[in-house]
């Protein structure tokens, strides 16, 4: 009894020094509360526990990092394995990240995206449990749903619990665009959902499990700290830039529709302080806005067009609306010249689409609504298979 009173006294003080100092608003009970954000719920779990984490910079307490605060409470972390980007979110798109050791807690790092993007056995064999807190942006083509994805299926293989601390969608209040054709898997599109999917993290997840998409139908041990406050309609803002390359909550919105000029020859920004919030391509002259990729520290390296004079669309007061549009990715194909268009759409567009039909659509001249109404079968079956794993309204 004296055991249970001073730990529950313990985590008392750590709700103290974490949550209600970070946070000026602790008392308002509509205030959305992470995972993250309920030690009292954690700390039980990972008691006397070797630990190990899937991290970035995004997985705070307030303003202190996740790692930081459970090494303050004397928590055995065992290493630090990284996403995309790297544990400090600093790294540029698609750049390949070599293990490390962290410089502030002299903790190992594994990078899940260098030579290794799931956990091997031995790199498990010092855990216990897996701690997964990452803020995404409920996008398909999106990384981090594939690393969390290895990390389930490596302590699955591995006989290791997986907590999911969950964190908001900022993109969950609608549900659009093709259902992947499992065909085209690839880490920028690991499961069979549309490309805008209306799940948190911790929901994913749960799916992930439920519909047996691990390999060989494996089944996680896994453990979801839902939020608190959250529903699936109401905005959120993210504090924290989810990557490099997604500065602000307007290019977080406008990802989902620009992110598929990644498979084109356009310019989607990268390589300037706007990235999916600017189109271009040098061959469009007939636009006044013009723009110049240049590699950026830290953000872009090599980005397409570096150095080109690009010309085309400023899109930064671009109203929003919940949906996939592909108005611009329809308009800057039939505005390419003729002699070009054949070379528009990069091999890498029907990995990103997630199908093999909406590049020849778009060549056929197809329209918005008519693509979208091929959608519709897959996203009410969707719909229907999604109900069974929401834990929020």
């Amino acid at each position: 009894m004296i055991r249970a009173v001073n730990f529950s006294t313990r985590i008392s003080m750590v709700l103290f020094l974490f949550l209600y100092s970070a946070t000026s608003d602790a008392q308002n009970k509509s205030k959305i509360t992470t995972g993250a954000e309920q030690i009292d719920i954690l700390l039980p779990l990972i008691k006397d526990k070797r630990v190990a984490l899937l991290v970035n910079n995004t997985s705070v307490i307030g303003k202190t990092h996740l790692v930081d605060s459970l090494i303050r409470l004397k928590i055995n972390i065992s290493k630090i394995f990284s996403p995309e980007h790297g544990f400090r979110g600093n790294t540029p798109d698609g750049a390949e990240i070599n293990d490390s050791i962290d410089s502030a807690t002299k903790l190992p790092i594994v990078s899940l995206y260098g030579k290794n993007r799931k956990a091997r056995p031995e790199q498990l064999a010092d855990v216990d449990v897996v701690i997964f807190d990452i803020q995404d942006v409920g996008v398909r083509y999106y990384t981090y749903i594939g690393s969390m994805h290895y990390m389930m299926e490596a302590c699955a293989e591995n006989g290791k619990k997986l907590i999911v601390l969950d964190r908001p969608n900022p993109n969950a209040s609608y549900i659009d665009g093709p259902v992947l054709d499992i065909e085209l898997k690839s880490f920028v599109g690991m499961h069979p959902i549309p490309t805008v999917y209306g799940l948190t993290m911790g929901e994913l997840a749960i799916m992930i499990n439920g519909e047996g998409w691990l390999t060989g139908g494996e089944k996680c041990d896994l453990q979801v700290i839902q939020l608190k406050n959250y529903d699936h309609k109401k905005k959120y803002s993210l504090r924290i830039k989810p990557s490099p390359n997604l500065p602000n909550d307007h290019a977080v919105a406008m990802y989902p529709s620009i992110c598929l000029f990644e498979g084109t020859v356009m310019s989607l920004g990268r390589g300037t302080n706007t990235p999916f919030e600017i189109l271009g391509h040098p061959l469009l002259k007939n636009y006044s806005f013009k723009f110049k990729p240049e590699s950026i520290a830290g953000m872009s390296k090599n980005p397409p067009q570096e150095n080109k004079v690009c010309y085309g669309v400023d899109l930064r007061k671009e109203k929003v609306n919940d949906e996939l549009s592909l108005k611009y990715l329809i308009k800057f194909y039939h505005e390419f010249p003729d002699q070009e268009k054949e070379k528009f759409f990069t091999n890498y567009f029907n990995t990103l689409a997630g199908n093999k039909i909406l590049k020849e659509q778009i060549r056929k001249g197809t329209s918005e609504n008519e693509i979208k109404e091929t959608w519709q079968k897959d996203l009410k079956s969707f719909k229907e298979k999604r109900k069974k794993y929401l834990l929020y309204p």
